[in-house]
C-alpha cells in the first residue's frame, strides 16, 4: 500500500452529565498513539444506558488498537473499515447477550461513533445520532449522517434541515447497538489535511448548540481543552437537557508529538 503522509494528531475529551440528568450515559475514550477515538451515547433504564455505552467504547477501542498493533501497517482503508464494522458487530452482540442474561439491562442500547486517524486518512464508522464534524479553514462540516427518523424525513424531502432542528422526535433512532442481531454500520474514509479539527459529540451538544455556535467556539480558541470546556459550558447554559460529550482531534503536519497529547478528562 502507498506510504501514508506524516501527520500528528492531538486529542482531548470531556463529558458532563448536564443540568437535568442525575447520571451520565455517555462514554468516550481515545488512544493517541494509535489514533483511535470512540464515543457513545447509551439508552435504557436502571443505568443500563451507562452499561451499554461503556461496553461499546471499551470493547471497540481495545479491539481496534489490537488490530492496529498486529496489522496496522498492512491494512488498506477498505480493510480497516471492515475491521471497524467487525468491532461494532461484536460489541453489538455483547450488549445483546448482556441484556438477555440480566433482566435489569433489558432494552439497553447505545449509539457509537469511532474513528481511526492515521497519516492523511480518517476512517470512521458510526451507528445512531452521535456525530463527527470537521472544521477546515473556518468551515464546520458534519461528516456523519444521523440514523434517525428525522434524518429519514429530511432525506425524503418531508422536512428541511431547518425544520428538523425544531421538530419533535429527535430521539427516535433507526439504528443502535443492542437492538437486534443484524447491525448496519456506516463507514467512510476522509482525507485529512494539516490544521483540520475533528469533533465527535453526543446529541447533548448538538441539541443545545447550532452548527454556527459550535464553529464560533472552535475558531475562537487554540487550546483543545478550552474548546471542549467552552462547548460543554455553552450547552449547559442553553439548558443542558442531556449528557454532553465532546472528543476533539487536531491534525498537525510535521509537528513533534511531545506536548501535543492532552490527557483524557473522565466523568466529573
Amino acid at each position: 500500500m502507498p506510504a501514508l503522509s506524516m501527520m500528528h494528531f492531538s486529542f482531548h475529551a470531556l463529558t458532563d452529565s448536564g443540568r437535568v440528568r442525575g447520571n451520565n450515559e455517555d462514554a468516550l475514550a481515545f488512544d493517541a498513539h494509535h489514533g483511535v477515538a470512540v464515543l457513545a451515547d447509551g439508552m435504557g433504564g436502571y443505568n443500563a444506558g451507562e452499561v451499554a455505552s461503556s461496553m461499546a467504547v471499551l470493547f471497540v477501542k481495545s479491539e481496534l488498537v489490537r488490530w492496529l498493533v498486529v496489522n496496522g501497517p498492512h491494512l488498506h482503508a477498505a480493510q480497516l473499515a471492515r475491521v471497524i464494522e467487525m468491532c461494532f458487530d461484536q460489541a453489538n452482540l455483547s450488549i445483546l447477550n448482556a441484556a438477555m442474561s440480566n433482566p435489569q439491562y433489558a432494552g439497553m442500547g447505545t449509539t457509537l461513533v469511532a474513528g481511526v486517524f492515521r497519516g492523511s486518512q480518517l476512517i470512521i464508522g458510526h451507528v445512531g445520532d452521535s456525530r463527527c464534524y470537521r472544521l477546515r479553514s473556518g468551515v464546520l462540516t458534519q461528516i456523519t449522517k444521523d440514523h434517525s427518523m428525522l434524518q429519514e424525513q429530511v432525506d425524503a424531502g418531508v422536512l428541511t434541515p431547518e425544520q428538523a432542528a425544531f421538530a419533535p422526535g429527535k430521539n427516535l433512532l433507526t439504528r443502535a447497538l443492542g437492538v437486534e442481531e443484524m447491525l448496519r454500520v456506516e463507514t467512510h474514509e476522509h482525507v485529512v489535511e494539516p490544521g483540520d479539527l475533528y469533533l465527535m459529540c453526543s446529541d447533548g451538544l448538538t441539541d443545545m448548540l447550532t452548527d454556527q455556535e459550535m464553529a464560533a467556539v472552535l475558531t475562537a480558541n487554540t487550546s483543545l481543552a478550552l474548546m471542549a470546556t467552552e462547548l460543554v459550558a455553552q450547552a449547559n447554559m442553553h439548558g443542558g437537557r442531556d449528557n454532553i460529550s465532546v472528543l476533539l482531534a487536531r491534525a498537525d503536519a510535521g509537528a513533534s508529538k511531545s506536548g501535543l497529547i492532552s490527557r483524557l478528562i473522565g466523568k466529573p
